[in-house]
Parts: structure tokens; C-alpha cells; sequence
């Protein structure tokens, strides 16, 4: 097993314009296979990143300031993990290698939003049908939040942020930099992965379910659980820190696994955001969860805390929420805090009594109500296959919500698991949590409600654009659609859900 705490961890490096023209800042991203030591004890490790590094720079842009960007693939022509050409859209007829990059969370015409089906090939020598344009436009009008880009190709996006195409992408506006938060450099992104690793030091992903499907191979896997937790590209980093409070914005992108994240020395994290932004006020948590893709904006404050050594444990089943505990030793451990650094001037952050006005939206408002279940099928080769309201990816578009109207999505899970669902485009609010009656469910196809409306916590009161609905449960969130019109998805962001069948596209009309 490889030691834990032996490698500092990384701060990925600020990306930088390339130019600037007409009032917004011009960027260019190079996909690159590229070798990185992913811990003291392993070889260098072969993986696919933007600029060559696992995670890909972190962008660093204000509120209201266009960003136009060159996403350029240099990737070999051959993958380096097992692609199922029996996975839609990853068929033999396709090429191997195709990228087209998703800026998570962000609220981007449907040209630039990395639609599955807008891929293209190295030096876009090859295109998908609804490919838009080399050069891709973030408007970046959103309230300061931590937002993350990753590929999206259809059928590979799991092989491919796997391989390492993930980053963080920052939004800053002058509201919250005039509350004097932790800011550079007490203010650092934690990218969060699992992986697992063969001796020689490459990523190792299955092949084949277990049992095989002797009919197809490679063939795709229902979940993933990597063997050990990846940190801003290292495995159980550690870092060193000065007595003083320190901003975290944790970012799950690992393929499958849900965290439960908690101190050691039993500290609360002081939770001031969520995936769209600021709270309405900060909220102590011994607890965060935090499902694939969600993220949670958090101060440590370890200003009593001089030589301790605290570390960020996990205790989420994987998968969630019914199947094994992680092992304490691997699994169960991300990352360890030392306390040992001298101070460096009087630490002059704070954290407000009150962070930014949330309005709610109100039900009364939204002008329909869809029940969308989360179902599961067998395929014919006897593999689990995850779906959207019965729906599969091809199937004709039945969600058109009208721009600037509201609508209430009600996720029905009828699996044994969670899916945390997310919407492209949009933020959006949970209104509450109910569960249903499996047996009647199961003997009548009937929708029975055994329990109350629970309102989420209040670190779930936030904006949102990723949502953990929990099997068995009726999850009910209010959406407002804008602030543009086009094709976008909604889909879980399990990667191995997403990419057998559980997206659907749907339009915003006019």
C-alpha cells in the first residue's frame, strides 16, 4: 500500500490570457498526454491533461468578463483505456479520441456549453454533428462561485476525465472580495479523485464488469471506486499551514464516489458556499457531502490549532448510501493539514455574520411540474443500465421549459442508489426531500409518499447546479431557465451513468 502524507500538495498554477481584444480575454488550452508523478513511490504516471497536468491550470476570471478560450486537442489518436463500442456514441464507427470540454456550472450559450455531440478529433480533423466552433465564449454574468471545466464526449467521458481532463475554474466579483475572506494564497481549490494504479504507475480502469460479460469486451462498468484518493493530483497529499483561517474550495470530480467529509480534531468546516456561490450565511458542519461534481466552499479556521496534525477523513459507502464503508486506511483518508508554519503577519480575514442575499423561488411561481424518475433497466447483455424518466439518450426531446419561466423537477428514484443529477445552463434550488413506498412501488407502479417533505440543510439552501437525489426518495427542485435559449442535458453525474444512457437533452424555447 502506498504511504500516505509523504507529498506535498500541489497548488495548481493561475492560468493566464494570451491576449486581450474588444473587452474579453483570449485563452489557449492544449489536451496533451503528458507523464506526472502522482505520488513519492510510484513511477510517473501517464495521463491526459489539459496543458499536459492533472488538474488542468485554474482559470481565475471577474464577474462580467467575457473569456473566450481555444480548447486545442493533441491527443494521441489511441485511447489508453478501454473504450465499449457498444456504448452509444463510442461506437466502432467513431473516432477513438474525442474531446469537447464543459465548463460545469457555467451559464454559457449552448454553442460553447460542450454539448456531447459537439466533439472534435486532434487539429479538428474530425467533428461531431453539432460541433459549433473552435473557440468557445463564457460570459462569466454570474455571482462569484467555484465552477470546475472537464471533458464531455459522448460515450468516453468517463475514460477521458479519468485520464485526467478536469480543472477548476473561479468566478471573483467585487461583492465578495469587499468581505475579506481568506484570499491569496489562503484561498486554494482542492480537486478531488480517485484512482487506481497498476505496479508500473499507469492508471488502471476495468475492462470488465464482475462478473464478465463474455459477449462484450472491453465492456463498461456500472460504477467505479478508485483504490486510492488523488488531491490536486497527488495521493493523500499533505500541506502545511500557518495558524490562521484558510479558504478550501473542495470540487468532486472523481467518476463514482460520493464523500462525507470531516476533521479529525472534530473542528466544524465554517461552510460559506455552495456550487452556484455564496450562502445567505455561513453554517458550521462537522459533516459535508458532497456527491461526483458537487462543490462546497468552506473556511478551516486553524488559528488555535499550532502542531496539530489534522486530517480530512471520509466515511461515504461506496456506493452511496448502501454500500461498503471505505477502509479507514485508504478510502476513508483525503489529505493532512500540518499546522506547523510560522505565521506571516496578523491575519486580517473574516467570516460575515451574513455572506449574499439568496432570494427563493417560490412554487407558486413555476408555471409546471415534471415527475422524472430515475430508473434502472438490463441491457441484452444483462449490464445494468441506468436511465432518465424511461428515456434512452436518441429518444425524442420531452423537456422544453420557456426561457425565463420556472418549473419544479421532481426526481423520482426507483434504484437501490443515489444519482446526483445536473442540469447544464442553469442554477437552481431544492425545495425538499420525501420518500416513497418501495413495496407499493415495486407490486403496483404506484407513487406513495411514507414521509414528510424534509427541507434540505441549510448548506443546501444555496444556489445549486448538481443535486444528490437518494434512492427511493422524491427529490423536488424549483429552476429558473435562462438566461439563453438552445440544446443543452440534464443528466447523472455518475460518469458511468452518464455515459450509458442516463442524459437527455432538452431545449429552452422561446
Amino acid at each position: 500500500m502506498l504511504e500516505k502524507f509523504v507529498d506535498p500538495l500541489p497548488v495548481m498554477n493561475t492560468i493566464q490570457p494570451f491576449s486581450a481584444h474588444k473587452g474579453s480575454d483570449y485563452y489557449e488550452v492544449t489536451m496533451k498526454e503528458g507523464k506526472q508523478q502522482l505520488h513519492r513511490d510510484l513511477p510517473p504516471t501517464s495521463i491526459w491533461g489539459y496543458n499536459g497536468q492533472i488538474p488542468g491550470p485554474t482559470f481565475k476570471v471577474k464577474r462580467n468578463q467575457t473569456v473566450r478560450v481555444l480548447w486545442k486537442n493533441e491527443l494521441p489518436e489511441k485511447h489508453f483505456l478501454p473504450i465499449d463500442t457498444t456504448v452509444h456514441g463510442a461506437g466502432k464507427n467513431q473516432p477513438e479520441v474525442r474531446t469537447v470540454v464543459h465548463l460545469h456550472g457555467g451559464a454559457t450559450p449552448d454553442t460553447s456549453d460542450g454539448y456531447p455531440d459537439a466533439w472534435f478529433t486532434k487539429g479538428f480533423k474530425e467533428t461531431g454533428p453539432f460541433f459549433a466552433g473552435e473557440v468557445y465564449t463564457y460570459p462569466n454574468r454570474q455571482q462569484a462561485t467555484t465552477l470546475w471545466y472537464h471533458d464531455h464526449a459522448i460515450g468516453i467521458t468517463r475514460l477521458n476525465i479519468y485520464a485526467g481532463l478536469a480543472g477548476a475554474y473561479i468566478i471573483h466579483d467585487d461583492e465578495e472580495e469587499a468581505m475579506s475572506l481568506p484570499a491569496h494564497p489562503y484561498d486554494i481549490p482542492l480537486v478531488i479523485m480517485d484512482r487506481s494504479f497498476n505496479k508500473d504507475g499507469s492508471l488502471y480502469y476495468p475492462s470488465e464488469p464482475d462478473p464478465p460479460v463474455s459477449e462484450v469486451r472491453p465492456s463498461t462498468v456500472s460504477t467505479f471506486f478508485g483504490e486510492t484518493i488523488l488531491v490536486n493530483g497527488k495521493v493523500w497529499p499533505f500541506l502545511e499551514v500557518e495558524p490562521r483561517r484558510y479558504r478550501f474550495r473542495l470540487i468532486n470530480a472523481s467518476n463514482s464516489r460520493t464523500y462525507q467529509l470531516s476533521l479529525s480534531n472534530g473542528k466544524p468546516f465554517i461552510q460559506i458556499g455552495a456550487d452556484q456561490g455564496l450562502l445567505s450565511a455561513p453554517v458550521h458542519v462537522s459533516e459535508i457531502l458532497l456527491a461526483p461534481a458537487e462543490r462546497a466552499d468552506v473556511i478551516i479556521d486553524f488559528s488555535s490549532a499550532m502542531g496539530e496534525y489534522i486530517t480530512i477523513h471520509n466515511r461515504a459507502p461506496a456506493p452511496f448510501p448502501t454500500g461498503s464503508v471505505p477502509d479507514p486506511d485508504t478510502t476513508g483518508v483525503l489529505m493532512q493539514f500540518r499546522v506547523i508554519k510560522t505565521l506571516q503577519g496578523q491575519d486580517m480575514s473574516r467570516i460575515p455574520s451574513t455572506l449574499r442575499h439568496v432570494p427563493r423561488l417560490k412554487k407558486r411561481h413555476a408555471i409546471q411540474t415534471r415527475d422524472l424518475f430515475l430508473n434502472m433497466v438490463h441491457d441484452q447483455y444483462g449490464r445494468e443500465m441506468h436511465l432518465l424518466n424511461h428515456q434512452l439518450w436518441d429518444d425524442p426531446i420531452t423537456e422544453m421549459p420557456r426561457l425565463g419561466s420556472s418549473e419544479v423537477w421532481n426526481f423520482i428514484n426507483i434504484t437501490e442508489g443515489s444519482h446526483p443529477i445536473h442540469l447544464h445552463l442553469v442554477r437552481f434550488q431544492v425545495l425538499d426531500r420525501q420518500t416513497i413506498d418501495k413495496k407499493i412501488y415495486q407490486n403496483e407502479g404506484r407513487i406513495i409518499p411514507t414521509g414528510p417533505r424534509i427541507k434540505p440543510e441549510p448548506n443546501e439552501q444555496g444556489w445549486k447546479d448538481t443535486v444528490c437525489a437518494n434512492p427511493w426518495e422524491m427529490t423536488r427542485i424549483i429552476v429558473a431557465f435562462g438566461p439563453y435559449t438552445g440544446l443543452y442535458v440534464w443528466h447523472c453525474h455518475i460518469l458511468e451513468h452518464e455515459d450509458y444512457e442516463m442524459m437527455r437533452p432538452y431545449v429552452v424555447i422561446r
